[in-house]
């Protein structure tokens, strides 16, 4: 619950925050992924063990605050369709925190994003009842860690690398005690 207010309180420090012309930007994100029976340590240590279970997601973002060109606060909505073994649709709401300097940057535009959120399914995914034996939910948190790398001389698009995470939160969400990973690749592109 701790997470949730404090999630809440951020999200309102950054609406009321004014920002300037140049951080109103819109970027739109396609990409796909595949589903893991592996939690997020074992994904972010690239230890995942991939099933049958994959993912196109379309995402909306809009850029609310920018501090000193170095970290972005956005905004994500999502809107998942599943395939294989797992066959819902997932609906997501987030607020993302984006850094954005990195000494490499004249050669490679690259960011790295933290965003974390709400998840909704449209029914309870059969994957996440198989993976944790019916112990999942429609609604749970949203996480996502998401690269991204794209060249100076195309300013507007960038390469995406991103897990998707669905989970209880250890077990703030009914009692729900982790849900899917997903890795995924994909495209994006400022409005």
């Amino acid at each position: 619950m701790r997470q949730f207010v404090l999630s809440l309180t951020v999200l309102a420090l950054i609406l009321s925050a004014r920002p300037a012309a140049a951080e109103n930007k819109w970027y739109l994100t396609l990409y796909g992924g595949q589903g893991a029976d592996s939690d997020l340590g074992e994904m972010l240590t690239f230890q995942a063990d991939f099933k049958n279970v994959y993912l196109l997601a379309l995402a909306v973002e809009r850029g609310l605050y920018t501090y000193r060109d170095k970290l972005r606060f956005e905004v994500e909505g999502i809107v998942v369709k599943y395939f294989g073994r797992q066959e819902n649709a997932e609906f997501d709401a987030l607020v993302i925190a984006r850094w954005l300097d990195f000494p490499w940057n004249n050669h490679l535009q690259t960011t790295f994003a933290v965003g974390d959120g709400l998840s909704v399914a449209t029914e309870v995914p059969e994957f996440e009842k198989e993976r944790r034996n019916g112990n999942t939910a429609q609604v749970l948190n949203y996480l996502m860690f998401e690269l991204t790398f794209g060249l100076p001389q195309l300013p507007r698009w960038s390469l995406i690398t991103r897990i998707h995470h669905r989970s209880g939160m250890f077990g703030l969400f009914d009692g729900v005690h982790g849900a899917f990973n997903s890795l995924c690749f994909g495209l994006r592109y400022e409005l």
